[in-house]
């Protein structure tokens, strides 16, 4: 056994890789520090034959640690421009990539674009939808969020729809949407999937020390579940170490307010 006590930051890790287990010779994009680190962990573990970035323009055989790095040290087997990488994954359906929305509904809809208001005169001002529209409704996507709560997974809709989700009423008739695939959705508190009913998001595990009741409080929608709701897995000692190497600046301590352990106590 390991006296290194895994921080949530890294379980999160963990449970966010087993989205691109068995995915093959794709593109496993991860938007941010955890999802970053959660593709290099996929690919130097259950699934090496996933292709990933530099995080620029070159695909690399060794995952590239995160932070402030040497280019002279970078090790390029391929070249993947921004000019190159809508035909060679994007359109193709040959990536899935999880990102981290401001606002996420019952139907999988995502928001990273504006909060409050309409939208000509919002109260908040984000990133803009960026390229959600189109990756979500050509290729897998998944999703991690560090702080669990109904501000997150919003009652309703989400204010702005900045992806695709599983809305019957924005259908549009006549055009094709059967390449949504949404997988997981990765928090602070809980892994969840969208296995239910009509593509419902439902809980597949507790996170240790998390009630049940406890998630369905921080969720502004009902959840469903699976018949046997597991404790999310520890990372065992390899992974500890790949992830330390991954992230040498220990970027990921600062992911989750106050970096807790894994194993929450509850009082």
């Amino acid at each position: 056994m390991s006296n290194l006590t895994p921080t949530l930051a890294e379980l999160a890790i963990v449970a966010c890789a087993e989205a691109w287990r068995g995915a093959g010779e794709i593109v496993a994009t991860g938007v941010g520090p955890v999802p970053r680190l959660a593709a290099s962990l996929a690919k130097s573990t259950h699934t090496p034959e996933l292709l990933m970035t530099d995080g620029e323009a070159f695909l690399v055989e060794e995952p590239v640690p995160i932070g402030p790095r040497a280019y002279a040290h970078r090790h390029g087997t391929g070249y993947l421009p921004f000019s190159r990488f809508f035909d060679a994954a994007v359109w193709t359906g040959r990536r899935h990539a999880m990102v981290t929305p401001t606002q996420i509904d019952r139907f999988g809809q995502t928001n990273l674009s504006c909060l409050g208001g309409i939208y000509a005169r919002p109260k908040v001002q984000m990133l803009g939808a960026r390229g959600f529209p189109g990756n979500s409704i050509h290729h897998p996507n998944s999703m991690f969020i560090p702080a669990h709560s109904t501000r997150v997974f919003v009652d309703g809709e989400v204010d702005m729809v900045s992806s695709v989700g599983y809305n019957p009423a924005r259908r549009t008739p006549g055009a094709d949407f059967s390449s949504i695939d949404l997988r997981l959705i990765v928090t602070n508190l809980c892994v969840m999937d969208f296995g239910g009913a009509d593509n419902a998001i439902r809980i597949v595990s507790l996170n240790p020390g998390v009630t049940l009741e406890e998630v369905r409080a921080a969720t502004g929608f009902p959840l469903e579940t699976v018949a046997n709701i597991a404790t999310t897995r520890l990372p065992d000692e390899g992974e500890l170490a790949i992830i330390a190497r991954l992230d040498p600046h220990n970027i990921r301590a600062g992911v989750i307010k106050g970096n807790p352990a894994a194993v929450r106590e509850n009082v």
